[in-house]
């Protein structure tokens, strides 16, 4: 995922973000299965899965606290 794809995430709504973030994590559990039996062809592919998960957490996070922000607490 490239750094603009990232702006196109916060269009997205949080169901699709909580399932993106759990395809990657299943794509990031194969890989480093492969690492541990030495069949990993591209390593630097885990660093971007988790640096992609990262960034899902990081907008499901605004979302959520943009939600608590804009509706209205009771006192």
């Amino acid at each position: 995922m490239k750094r603009n794809d990232f702006k196109a995430l916060r269009d997205l709504s949080p169901a699709d973000l909580v399932k993106k973030e759990l395809e990657l994590r299943e794509e990031l559990f194969v890989l480093q299965m492969r690492r541990g039996t030495s069949q990993l062809e591209n390593p630097m592919r885990l660093r971007t899965i988790r640096r992609d998960v990262a960034r899902l957490q990081t907008v499901i996070r605004e979302q959520k606290s943009g939600e608590a922000a804009a509706s209205p607490s009771e006192d």
